[in-house]
């Protein structure tokens, strides 16, 4: 268990040292900022749908190793996908850190699944959350700055 947890930790590590997808979209990118308050946490969500596919997801800013983490992941994950299945995607994320999602739960988050250990310290579940509020929004179509408060 504890090699897994290493492992956990070294995953987050990594995406928090060179997050993917880090960078400004252009043109017609939704564009929603986020802001955590207790943490300082700030990032830009940026999003270009082709139709009802993500086409492509970015983000800018900064925070600490969980939320850019957090975000860079939900980048690599969403690519691609229908808007109805990033949706979903953001439900599933956010019953893993809020509620007891049970191990076929987990697995089926694939690597976001390593966000698992946040729910045990409920003040970095919003620092985990950020990315995925402010996408929402953007999914959405609202602009207002989304905050974890």
């Amino acid at each position: 268990m504890s090699d897994l947890r290493e492992l956990y930790q070294d995953l987050i590590k990594d995406h928090s040292k060179k997050p993917r997808n880090f960078r400004v979209l252009a043109g017609n990118a939704r564009k929603v900022e986020g802001y955590n308050p207790l943490c300082g946490d700030r990032f830009t969500v940026f999003l270009e749908l082709d139709g009802d596919v993500v086409k492509d997801v970015a983000f800018q800013g900064t925070g600490c190793a969980i939320s850019t983490a957090s975000a860079s992941m939900m980048t690599q994950a969403l690519k691609g996908k229908k808007r109805s299945e990033a949706q979903e995607l953001f439900q599933r994320f956010h019953h893993l850190l809020t509620g007891a999602a049970s191990e076929q739960e987990e697995a089926e988050l694939g690597k976001l699944a390593v966000f698992s250990g946040v729910r045990k310290f409920p003040v970095r579940v919003k620092c985990a959350t950020l990315a995925w509020h402010t996408l929402r929004a953007a999914l959405e179509g609202d602009q207002q700055t989304v905050s974890t408060e």
